[in-house]
C-alpha cells in the first residue's frame, strides 16, 4: 500500500484497491485525498496490469461521509481559494468515474452521503451491506445535493430523486437497492472474501449477494410520486399537508429545517438536470457551488450542523415566499472565476 495516509492504494491481483482512511472523520474527503484518487484512476484507467479497481472506507461506520465541510467553511471565512479548487477537483474526479472504463467497484458499507456518494453511484458496481445509510442532506447545511446529483437523481424512478434531493431521507440497503442507488446486497461478513474475488479478477459478484429484505420506501412510492409532483416547493408542502400521517409528517419536518433557499434552487437544479448530459450537470454544479459559497446560508448551515452542532440554523431569506425568482436564477449564472472544464 502507498501513498498519503489519508488515501491509500493498492493493486492486489488484478485489482486496484482505493481506500479511503480518515476514520476519525467517517472518511470524508478532503481536496488532498480527492486529487490523489484522481490520479491514480487515470493511471489505471490505462494500465493492463489492472482489471477493475474496488473502493472501500476504513472503520464501520462510513464508507464516506462527504467532503470535508469544516474545512470549506473555515475557507469560505479566510477567502481561502479552497472553496473553488475543492469543488472543482471534486467534480472532474466525479466525472472521471462516470466515464471509467473498467468495472469500479464502490462498497458502500456505512454512512454514505455527499461527497461519499460522488465516488460511489458514478460507478459499476455499488454494493450495499446491513451498515449501509446513504443520504443527500445538503438543503439542511445551505447547499444543494451535487457530486452529480443533478444527473442521478432526476433519472431515478418517479419521484423518488426530488424527494431524496429535497428531504435528505436515508436510506438503508434495502431502500438503496429499490431506488438504484446501489446495484447489489452483500453481507459485511463477506466483504473480505469479496474482495479476494475482485482480485482473482472475479467482478460478477455471484455467489456473494444476498437479500436486504423489503424495502420500506417501496410502500411509500405512490406517496413520494403523488406528492413531489408539484413544481414549486410551495406545492409540494401543500399537498404533503393534505396527505398527512407519519411518512408526510416527517417529509414536511425535513423540509421545514431546510434552507428555503436550497430547497429552491434544488427542484431547479433537478428540473434543468433532467434535460443535460452528466458533463453539462456537473458545469451546472459547479455554479451552484460558487453562488452558494458567495452567500450566507451555506456557512450558517454548516456553522449549526457541524462546527457550534446548535441546530439552530438563521437561515436568509427565514422564509420561501422571500426566496425571489431572481435569486434562484443568480445561482446559476456563470462563477466570476469562469466556468469548469475537463481535460
Amino acid at each position: 500500500m502507498s501513498t498519503d495516509v489519508d488515501i491509500q492504494f493498492e493493486v492486489r491481483g488484478r485489482a486496484g484497491f482505493v481506500t479511503l482512511n480518515r476514520p476519525q472523520a467517517l472518511n470524508a474527503l478532503t481536496l488532498a485525498m480527492i486529487e490523489a484518487m484522481d490520479a491514480r484512476l487515470a493511471a489505471w484507467a490505462t494500465d493492463p496490469a489492472v482489471d477493475a479497481v474496488v473502493v472501500r472506507g476504513t472503520g464501520e461506520r462510513a464508507f464516506c461521509a462527504g467532503g470535508d465541510v469544516r474545512a470549506i467553511w473555515q475557507a469560505g471565512k479566510d477567502g481561502d481559494p479552497l472553496t473553488r479548487d475543492f469543488f472543482r477537483a471534486e467534480y472532474r474526479l466525479n466525472r472521471r468515474i462516470k466515464v471509467f472504463a473498467k468495472p469500479y467497484v464502490a462498497l458502500i458499507d456505512g454512512i454514505t452521503m455527499g461527497g461519499g456518494v460522488g465516488v460511489s453511484v458514478h460507478g459499476s458496481h455499488r454494493v450495499a451491506t446491513e451498515r449501509t445509510l446513504f443520504a443527500m442532506p445538503e438543503t439542511r447545511i445551505g447547499l444543494f445535493p451535487d457530486v452529480g446529483a443533478s444527473h442521478f437523481l432526476p433519472r431515478l424512478e418517479g419521484k423518488l430523486g426530488l424527494y431524496l434531493g429535497l428531504t435528505g431521507a436515508r436510506l438503508r440497503a434495502a431502500d438503496a437497492l429499490y431506488a438504484g442507488v446501489a446495484t447489489h446486497y452483500v453481507d459485511s461478513a463477506r466483504l473480505p472474501e469479496l474482495e479476494e474475488a475482485f482480485a482473482g479478477g472475479d467482478v460478477t459478484l455471484a455467489g456473494f449477494t444476498g437479500d436486504p429484505g423489503p424495502a420500506p420506501l417501496a410502500e411509500h412510492r405512490a406517496a413520494i410520486d403523488r406528492c413531489f409532483a408539484g413544481a414549486t416547493v410551495e406545492g409540494i408542502i401543500g399537498t404533503l399537508q393534505d396527505e398527512g400521517g407519519e411518512w408526510a409528517t416527517t417529509a414536511l419536518k425535513a423540509l421545514r429545517a431546510a434552507s428555503p433557499t436550497s430547497l429552491k434552487i434544488t427542484v431547479e437544479e433537478l428540473r434543468r438536470g433532467a434535460k443535460l448530459d452528466f458533463d453539462g450537470s456537473m458545469s451546472m454544479e459547479f455554479r451552484l457551488s460558487q453562488a452558494c459559497l458567495a452567500r450566507h446560508d451555506s456557512y450558517e448551515g454548516i456553522r449549526a450542523a457541524v462546527i457550534d452542532k446548535d441546530n439552530a440554523p438563521d437561515w436568509q431569506p427565514a422564509n420561501l415566499t422571500d426566496v425571489s425568482a431572481e435569486l434562484v436564477a443568480a445561482h446559476f449564472a456563470p462563477p466570476p472565476g469562469g466556468d469548469l472544464t475537463f481535460d
